[in-house]
C-alpha cells in the first residue's frame, strides 16, 4: 500500500505517508493564503526520508486524501459571499426567526444560562436578500398551487441585480418532490448561462439535506451555500498542485460523516470538521484491533481539544442535527465536542476570578506563539509549556521551529504577572493548571452527560500536544490508563487514510409502524422497501460514478424511530434490509424497543402511543485497506525492560512541586518497545513530547504506541 492522507488544521498541516511497510509522519505550519504551500512543505519532508522526488512519491500512490477544517475557520471568519436565497412565498422568515433558537444555538453553558443577554450571529443570508416565489407542494408532495415561472424569472432578477454571488433555494417540502427546487436551477441556467455570470453557484436544499425540517434544512443549504466558493477554490488549488506533480488520480476528501469522496462528489457541509472525525474514525479503528473496550478519544492539536467517544470498540456517536457555529443543521457527522484549548490558546487575566483565563482565541500559525519569534505578542499554552522546561528550546519541531524562551517570559509577565501578582513561573504553571482543568471539565461533562464513568475509559491521546498534557487531563479525571496512539502526533491524518468511500443518503417521511389506535402493524411492504432501494441505487450511482465496482458496494440500513409524538427520537440499525412480513416488522419494533430501553432505562417504552419512523437511512461505502495496529498492549510489567541512560537533563516545574526538579531526558528513537520509565521524565521527538508527570510511568509499545499508567495501576 502506498497512500498520502493529509489533515490540515489551524495550525499544523500532518501528513503520513504509507510507503509499503514504511510509515512516515512529518509537520508544517499551515499556510492559509495557499494549503498547497504547507501541503508540499509537510510531504518534502516525508519524501526527503524515502531519496525520492515529489513526482516519482505522487506518481506512484494509490490514493492522496484530505481532511481539513478549512470551512470551519471561514464560517468564524465571517468571510464569505453575497448571498441570495428563493423560498417559498410566506415562508420568508424561516431562516431570520430560525425556530427563535437564533439566540442560544451554539452558545456555551454560560451564555445558555443567559439568554436575555444574548445576540444572534451575523445572518450568513441577509433578510433583504431572501425572496418568496408562487409554489406550493404539500406534505406528500402533491402540488397546491403551480410554480410561477414569471414570478421566479423576475425574483432571480431581483436578487442578481443586488449582487447575490450564490442562490439558494429552499421549497417546503421539496425532500418529498424536488420537482420545482429542480426547474428553478433549469431556469436561472436559462437566463444566466455560464458564459454571461460565470459559475455561479445554486443550491438545492434536497440535495445538501434529505430530512424534513423547513429551517434545519434550509440553514443546512445556507451554510453549504456560503462555503462552497471558500472550499471550491482551496480544494480545486490543492487538486491543481497535484496536477502540477504528476498525480492523475481523483483527489479524495474526508467527510464529517465518517466516509470520503472524490471533490466532485463533495458538499462543502460535508467537510465540515473532518479532520477531528478522522480522528475518532482512527480511534474505533485502533479500540477495535486493539480489543481496548470503551475509549474516549482526545485530540490536542495546536488550535483546539476535540473529544470523541467509542464505546465497546466499535460503537460511534452520531449527530444528525448538529449545530456547526451558531447554525443548527440537518447532516449526519461523527459527534464530537470541540474545546478551545491547543498549543496556541491565548492566555488572558480574568478579572472576575482573579486568575488565568485560557483561550477560546487562538495565535494559530501565523503569527504563533510568542517563542515562534514571529511578532506574536500573546502568551499561549506553548509559551507556557516552554517556560516551565516540558519543551527543548532547539529541537522543537525536530529543529525546524527554534523557540525563544525570553519571548515567552516576556509575553507571560506582560500579561499575566502584575496583575495576579506572581512569578512568571507561576504564572505559566497556572496556565497550565487552566488548560489541563478545561479540558478534563470537557472531557468529564461528555462522558457524564451520557451516563458513562470516565474511570471505566481508557483515555486515547494524540495529536501534537496530547501527549505532553495528557497526564494532567486524567488525573483530574481519575483516569488510570492512558494510550499515546501509533503516530500520535499525525494519528488524524492517519485515521483520514483510514477511511472508507462512503455516501449517506436520507428519506424523510412519517411511516407508522404500529398504530396503537388500531393496534396495527404497518403491512406496506412495497413503500418501505421501494425507498430502501432508491436510496441504495443512490448510494450505488455515487460510487459507481467514482469507479468503485458494484460487488464491492455495500450498504447499512439506520431508521430514526420514535414513539408517538416524542421529541426523543432513536437511530436503530437494521440488518435485514427490505420487509416481506409482519414478522420483519415485529423484529424491527424489537430492536427498537430495545435500544430505547438500554438508552433511557428498562419500562420507559411506551407503545401505547404508536411507533413511527421518521426517517429511512442508507449507508453505502467500498472498504479500502486500512493502516494494522497491532501488538498495542502494555508487555506485562515483569517482563518490561528498564530505561537506557537519559540523554540529558533539564529543570522542569510540576504541579505540586514547589521547586525545579531536574528532570532525566530520552529521545524516543533511543527507548525500545516494552521499556518502563517511571515519572516524572520527558521523552522527546521530533513530532511531539512526552511528559511523564509525578506518579505516572511511561512503557513502550510497538508501532511507537506509549502507555501510561498510574503507580497503583501498573498492568
Amino acid at each position: 500500500m502506498k497512500r498520502i492522507s493529509v489533515d490540515i488544521g489551524g495550525t499544523f498541516t500532518d501528513c503520513f505517508l504509507v510507503w509499503d511497510n514504511k510509515y512516515i509522519e512529518t509537520k508544517a505550519l499551515t499556510t492559509h493564503q495557499n494549503l498547497a504551500l504547507g501541503f508540499n512543505e509537510a510531504v518534502e519532508k516525508a519524501y526527503s526520508e524515502l531519496n525520492l522526488t515529489m513526482e516519482e512519491i505522487l506518481s506512484e500512490v494509490d490514493s492522496v486524501r484530505y481532511a481539513t477544517t478549512l470551512g470551519t475557520n471561514a464560517l468564524i471568519e465571517h468571510n464569505g459571499p453575497r448571498m441570495g436565497m428563493l423560498v417559498t412565498a410566506g415562508f420568508e422568515a424561516t431562516v431570520p426567526l430560525s425556530r427563535a433558537r437564533g439566540y442560544g444555538e451554539g452558545l456555551d453553558k454560560l451564555g445558555k444560562a443567559n439568554l436575555p443577554d444574548a445576540r444572534r450571529p451575523e445572518p450568513l443570508v441577509l433578510p433583504n436578500m431572501i425572496e418568496g416565489v408562487r409554489e406550493r407542494l404539500d406534505f406528500e408532495g402533491k402540488v397546491v398551487m403551480p410554480l410561477d415561472e414569471d414570478d421566479v424569472r423576475h425574483k432571480i432578477r431581483t436578487l442578481f441585480d443586488k449582487g447575490a454571488q450564490v442562490i439558494v433555494i429552499c421549497f417546503v417540502n421539496s425532500v418529498v418532490n424536488p420537482m420545482n427546487e429542480k426547474r428553478v436551477e433549469e431556469i436561472i441556467l436559462e437566463e444566466y448561462p455560464s458564459h454571461l455570470l460565470g459559475a455561479i453557484p445554486v443550491i438545492l436544499s434536497h440535495r445538501v439535506a434529505g430530512r424534513k425540517g423547513e429551517y434545519v434544512r434550509a440553514s443546512s443549504a445556507v451554510v453549504d451555500g456560503y462555503l462552497h466558493s471558500t472550499m471550491y477554490h482551496a480544494m480545486t488549488q490543492l487538486e491543481q498542485n497535484l496536477r502540477a506533480h504528476a498525480y492523475e488520480k481523483p483527489m479524495l476528501v474526508i467527510h464529517n460523516s465518517g466516509g470520503m469522496a472524490q471533490l466532485n462528489s463533495t458538499d462543502a457541509l460535508q467537510t465540515i470538521h473532518s479532520g477531528p472525525v478522522s480522528g475518532i474514525s482512527a480511534s474505533e479503528h485502533l479500540a477495535k484491533e486493539a480489543d481496548l473496550g470503551s475509549v474516549v478519544a482526545t485530540d490536542m492539536g495546536g488550535t483546539s481539544y476535540d473529544i470523541g467517544i467509542v464505546v465497546e470498540g466499535g460503537i460511534k456517536h452520531y449527530d444528525f442535527n448538529p449545530v456547526i457555529d451558531r447554525w443548527m443543521v440537518s447532516v449526519p457527522m461523527v459527534h464530537l465536542v470541540t474545546l478551545g484549548a491547543g498549543g496556541g490558546s491565548i492566555a488572558s487575566y480574568d478579572r472576575m476570578y482573579d486568575t488565568v483565563a485560557v483561550g477560546p482565541k487562538s495565535a494559530g500559525s501565523d503569527p504563533g506563539p510568542a517563542c515562534y519569534d514571529r511578532g506574536g505578542m500573546s502568551p499561549t499554552v506553548t509559551d507556557a509549556d516552554l517556560v516551565l522546561g516540558y519543551l527543548d528550546a532547539e529541537n522543537y519541531a525536530g529543529g525546524d521551529i527554534p523557540l525563544n524562551p525570553k519571548r515567552s517570559n516576556f509575553a507571560i509577565e506582560e500579561a499575566l504577572c502584575d496583575d495576579l501578582d506572581v512569578e512568571v513561573v507561576e504564572a505559566a504553571m497556572m496556565i497550565k493548571e487552566k488548560v489541563d482543568a478545561n479540558m478534563a471539565n470537557g472531557v468529564n461533562t461528555e462522558l457524564r452527560a451520557r451516563g458513562y464513568d470516565p474511570e471505566e475509559f481508557t483515555m486515547l491521546a494524540y495529536g501534537g500536544n496530547g501527549p505532553l498534557h495528557c497526564c494532567g487531563i486524567a488525573s483530574r479525571l481519575n483516569i488510570n490508563k492512558i494510550l499515546a496512539t501509533p503516530m500520535s502526533s499525525v494519528f488524524s491524518a492517519v485515521g483520514a487514510g483510514n477511511m472508507h468511500q462512503m455516501h449517506i443518503h436520507e428519506a424523510s417521511l412519517f411511516m407508522v409502524l404500529y398504530d396503537s389506535n388500531n393496534r396495527k402493524v404497518f403491512d406496506n411492504y412495497p413503500r418501505f422497501n421501494d425507498i430502501v432501494t432508491e436510496l441504495s441505487e443512490k448510494g450505488l450511482a455515487d460510487l459507481s460514478r467514482q469507479g468503485a465496482n458494484e460487488a464491492d458496494i455495500k450498504h447499512t440500513l439506520e431508521l430514526d424511530m420514535r414513539y408517538g409524538n416524542q421529541l426523543v427520537q432513536t437511530t436503530v440499525v437494521i440488518p435485514k434490509h427490505n420487509v416481506e412480513s409482519a414478522l420483519d416488522v415485529l423484529n424491527i419494533l424489537d430492536l427498537f424497543s430495545t435500544d430505547y430501553g438500554k438508552r433511557f432505562g428498562e419500562g420507559s417504552q411506551a407503545p401505547e402511543a404508536g411507533i413511527r419512523i421518521n426517517t429511512i437511512r442508507v449507508a453505502s461505502y467500498v472498504e479500502h485497506d486500512t493502516v494494522h495496529f497491532k501488538h498495542i498492549k502494555p508487555v506485562a510489567e515483569n517482563k518490561r525492560k528498564a530505561p537506557p541512560k537519559p540523554s540529558s537533563t533539564r529543570k522542569c516545574y510540576f504541579v505540586g512541586e514547589s521547586k525545579a526538579i531536574d528532570t532525566p531526558v530520552w529521545n524516543k528513537d533511543d527507548i525500545p518497545a516494552g521499556t518502563q520509565i517511571e515519572g516524572p521524565g520527558i521523552v522527546a521527538s521530533d513530532v511531539t513530547t512526552y511528559l511523564i508527570e509525578k506518579g505516572w510511568n511511561y512503557v513502550s509499545a510497538e508501532q511507537g504506541a506509549v502507555w501510561f499508567l498510574r503507580d497503583e495501576v501498573k498492568k
